[in-house]
């Protein structure tokens, strides 16, 4: 049973008040991406007694992150930790009365509505469009609420999207843009103060939505640039009744039905490309560690490999998933993965 003490000051608050800290405590929140935006909208929601968190990320704690990553501390990196396993970690130190549950995985088209499946809202902290219209298409199919956010340099905007009710993302942006026309984090740069607004802004609605004070949210796409002291907001108003979207009007969910087999994406600028295997592989990391050891420079714990050779480093998971860094020549890492991994 959660101490209601804890909350006391929210509850104060007229827009929350008893009745809807009962229902925030009883909510199901899943957030894809525990990176920056995620990061911060995780321990909002964690302090505020969302009482299901549900947190997947693909990725490790590495030393650039702790700049904006206000989950992550000098030990996670020296320990390696996947960063789904560190906001577990801390969560379970901040509020031990809500459950919490970490899952370490790439999300694509095989699992994405397994994954969303218990929600009762899906926010978004990921860094790359794919995954993004992936989980429009999962969110819109199943009727799940989403809250889309992005920033980068000090320019961030964010979108809540009811499926049939506003506009999905699709309606917005009826493509993605074409790999390497978008600013990233790792070639513009970020500030966390645009993460710390853009992240607020989604918890809030968060908490909007799960307490039911539906007329309270902002029915914009926000758009924000911390560093030239620019707020707008542009109205969603009828826009779905305006657009033919392939995702929310013709129920098309292209993103959804993709082809089996192996994924490799170029992740973000960071000179990195991820394996993934839409099969449910899994690896002995103990057996591998042993294989690659003649091989190059082996570091190993219960959450992941890593393993050196020239100029490249492979972080393995469980999953077989796979982080090549030092290339973003997908065939170049695809024959890496195929050299010493082998799966």
């Amino acid at each position: 049973m959660a101490n209601i003490e804890k909350y006391s000051r929210q509850i104060l608050f007229a827009g929350v008040g008893r009745e809807g800290q009962e229902r925030l405590l009883n909510s199901r929140v899943t957030v894809i991406g525990c990176g920056a935006l995620g990061a911060m909208q995780i321990e909002t929601l964690a302090r505020a007694g969302v009482g299901h968190l549900r947190v997947v990320d693909r990725d490790f704690v590495e030393e650039s992150n702790l700049q904006r990553q206000i989950m992550f501390e000098e030990q996670d990196v020296a320990d390696k930790l996947p960063k789904a396993i560190a906001v577990e970690q801390r969560v379970r130190r901040i509020n031990s009365d809500i459950d919490i549950e970490a899952i370490v995985a790439d999300v694509n088209y095989t699992n994405v509505e397994e994954i969303i499946e218990p929600s009762d809202l899906v926010i978004d902290g990921t860094d790359n469009f794919e995954t993004r219209f992936l989980l429009n298409d999962a969110c819109v199919k199943h009727s799940k609420p989403w809250i889309y956010g992005a920033a980068v340099g000090a320019y961030g905007l964010t979108i809540t999207i009811r499926p049939y009710m506003t506009p999905c993302l699709r309606c917005i942006f009826e493509t993605m843009p074409p790999p390497g026309t978008s600013p990233t984090c790792d070639t513009a740069g970020v500030i966390l103060p645009i993460i710390s607004m853009i992240a607020s802004i989604q918890a809030t609605e968060a908490i909007k939505i799960l307490t039911g004070q539906f007329e309270k949210l902002h029915g914009s796409i926000v758009h924000i640039d911390v560093w030239e002291n620019l707020y707008n907001k542009m109205k969603l108003g009828k826009a779905i009744d305006r657009v033919d979207c392939a995702t929310c009007k013709r129920r098309n969910f292209e993103y959804l039905n993709a082809r089996t087999g192996q994924l490799a994406t170029s992740l973000c600028g960071r000179n990195s490309v991820q394996i993934t295997h839409t099969d449910r592989v899994r690896i002995d990391l103990g057996e591998l560690a042993e294989r690659l050891r003649q091989s190059g420079e082996v570091t190993l714990t219960k959450f992941l490999l890593k393993f050196k050779v020239g100029d490249y480093e492979l972080t393995v998971f469980p999953d077989a998933r796979s982080i090549i860094k030092g290339t973003d020549d997908i065939p170049l890492a695809r024959g890496l993965y195929a050299k010493y991994v082998g799966v």
